[in-house]
């Protein structure tokens, strides 16, 4: 057995959750959780999965590892971490209901949903948990709701009370909305293909189309009997022998197969143990880079920055919540204390306030791509300080937050963790650092990173520097 599995005598939460099998519901949960009113309405307003699906999934993989595998000082950090980005998370949705990230009932609702796909994974197998068993893997799920700070009365009070609480749920709260149908049948059909596919990234409309069909026949065909009667959804003869050859099938290959292949890995962290570099961190080939153009290039740059970057929710429009999101991934990637989060948080929303007051121009309280890429290019060559009102203080903030070691400088690693992400090519980032460390000393200084993004937003040309800020040039 190597470190990077899970031991037999890890408890039965770790055991069921770390199987790679649980990846057969793991769709099934989503639409549970987003079916409840508050869930989606927070999705809709400030999710960032139809823009950047991989990276909300590797997220959430990422928050789920820290609660329910790490040791008690990691999951505390996880823990305040959420809390930080939840408090954020509140409005009132369509129909004029206030919502909360923060409402214990919603969030005991989002944490039962992740017990009950655990044991669904063995019901539909054909090998469901004892009662004895329930009961442990209930107590060891309550521990980590408690240290969430869900009180323990908008939890079911034992193992056995939770399928009434899940039917009860399904039947008087849940509901199919936009966000709902959108996981269901759309998001997979249109989703960019994983960078890890490489060379293998040109079958990805095929690979996905079959995918998609798939999966939406297993989840629908999965979701509890109260969904199927409640919506209309009904479990139809192909998707249930779909349903018992997946999951039978995966359970006679998976409990046949030594135990560094059937649980996932705990964390990159145990892959350094181990001796070995963590996938998302092993050498690849440089891309081959476009030859820079010699025409005004700014129009298509704009045009890039606000799909790639701002337009977080994905939906073409930009408001508030996208430059929250923004904010959300920086601070989920450096683990920020709140009062360094709140500046962070506020330089940017002082950013929006400029967009909006410059670029709404039909006054719906969002910027639209062509708003965006106008008024923005009609501002940089009106004014020459038409950055340094509005982007350049939170650029500012931005680097300060990034230089987590307080030298006053970037290094390599504080900008790949700035601008890391699924879409980027490390090589791309690093080859980008190159360029804008001007004099070779392996850091960038905060002028050098403010001169970088003016470069970005307003060169003509790809020649200049900045233009490879994020490792696109």
């Amino acid at each position: 057995m190597t470190p990077t599995s899970l031991p037999a005598t890890d408890g039965l939460l770790r055991q069921t959750l770390g199987e790679w099998r649980i990846g057969l519901v793991a769709w099934r949960l989503l639409v549970l959780q987003t079916a409840h009113p508050a869930v989606a309405a927070g999705t809709a307003r400030y999710s960032t999965y139809r823009a950047h699906p991989w990276r909300r999934i590797e997220h959430t993989m990422d928050s789920g590892s820290r609660l329910f595998f790490a040791g008690p000082e990691e999951r505390q950090r996880e823990v305040a971490r959420l809390e930080r980005a939840h408090r954020r998370i509140r409005g009132t949705d369509d129909a004029g209901r206030p919502y909360s990230a923060e409402d214990p009932e919603v969030r005991a609702w989002v944490m039962v949903t992740l017990y009950e796909a655990m044991t669904a994974m063995r019901e539909l197998s054909g090998d469901p948990l004892e009662p004895t068993e329930l009961d442990a893997l209930y107590a060891e799920f309550t521990e980590v709701c408690a240290a969430l700070g869900i009180p323990g009365e908008f939890l079911p009070a034992t193992a056995a009370d939770v399928p009434a609480y899940v039917d009860r749920t399904v039947r008087e709260v849940l509901e199919v909305g936009d966000q709902v149908r959108y996981l269901l049948f759309e998001m997979l059909r249109e989703a960019p293909a994983p960078r890890r596919l490489g060379r293998l990234r040109p079958v990805w409309p095929l690979v996905r189309t079959v995918a998609a069909s798939v999966l939406t026949s297993l989840t629908v065909a999965d979701l509890p009997p109260a969904w199927h009667e409640r919506f209309g959804m009904p479990r139809t003869r192909t998707a249930a022998a779909l349903s018992w050859t997946l999951h039978r099938g995966m359970r006679q290959v998976m409990t046949r197969l030594p135990d560094r292949l059937r649980y996932r890995g705990q964390s990159g962290d145990d892959e350094q143990a181990a001796g070995k570099q963590p996938a998302s961190r092993r050498p690849m080939a440089a891309p081959s880079l476009p030859r820079p153009r010699t025409y005004d290039s700014r129009p298509a740059r704009l045009e890039a920055f606000f799909r790639q970057v701002l337009d977080q929710t994905g939906d073409g429009r930009v408001d508030s919540a996208d430059l929250q999101a923004m904010v959300h991934n920086v601070c989920w990637q450096l683990e920020l204390p709140v009062e360094r989060e709140d500046r962070l948080y506020a330089a940017f929303e002082s950013w929006w306030e400029q967009l909006r007051e410059g670029m709404d121009a039909d006054g719906d309280g969002a910027v639209e791509c062509a708003e965006f890429v106008s008024a923005m290019l009609g501002g940089i060559d009106r004014d020459p300080e038409y950055l340094d009102r509005g982007l350049g203080p939170a650029v500012r903030v931005l680097f300060r937050t990034a230089d987590t070691d307080s030298s006053g400088y970037l290094c390599a690693d504080e900008y790949r963790v700035l601008f890391g992400g699924p879409r980027v090519h490390p090589a791309e980032l690093n080859d980008a650092f190159r360029q804008l460390d001007g004099d070779g000393d392996g850091r960038i200084s905060e002028e050098e990173f403010v001169a970088a993004f003016v470069d970005f937003f307003t060169a003509r040309a790809d020649t200049a520097a900045g233009v490879a800020l994020l490792g696109r040039p």
